[in-house]
């Protein structure tokens, strides 16, 4: 008979590895799709300056967040999964972050759906998506400590 009480038990530091790779695998995403939608509005009107403000106001306010947001959300899941007493596999996030996850993916595909064609829709949703790329990126240092 097969031992289920240790079945996907795995150490802390799989667990850290997991959430730091869904981390930047969230960051990565979001930089190249915000990118995107900048390339894209820059192709529609490309005398105008818009997708460099935005880019730089991504970078602004995502450092901001990733100060004072991102980073203390980040360091509670270290505790948390620190405070774990036998760590499985899925628990390198909570439930309810992974149902936020998937409505904030599905709110950013059809925001962009919306923006296509759409000058300022394109900037304003690049800019979102640039300044949360970035936020997670700054608050990933937690990661590292």
């Amino acid at each position: 008979m097969i031992d289920t009480s240790r079945l996907f038990v795995v150490s802390h530091r799989s667990l850290r590895i997991l959430a730091a790779l869904v981390w930047y695998g969230g960051s990565i995403a979001l930089l190249l799709k915000g990118s995107s939608l900048l390339m894209e509005a820059d192709a529609l009107k490309p005398e105008k300056e818009w997708p460099w403000v935005a880019a730089l106001i991504g970078l602004i306010l995502g450092g901001l967040k990733g100060e004072s947001l991102f980073k203390r959300s980040c360091q509670k899941n270290l505790d948390r999964i620190s405070s774990l007493a036998k760590p499985r596999l899925w628990q390198f996030f909570r439930p309810g972050f992974f149902v936020f996850l998937t409505l904030m993916i599905l709110f950013g595909v059809t925001l962009s759906k919306f923006a296509h064609n759409n000058y300022l829709l394109l900037i304003c949703v690049a800019i979102i998506d640039l300044s949360i790329a970035v936020a997670l990126l700054w608050s990933s240092r937690i990661f590292w400590k």
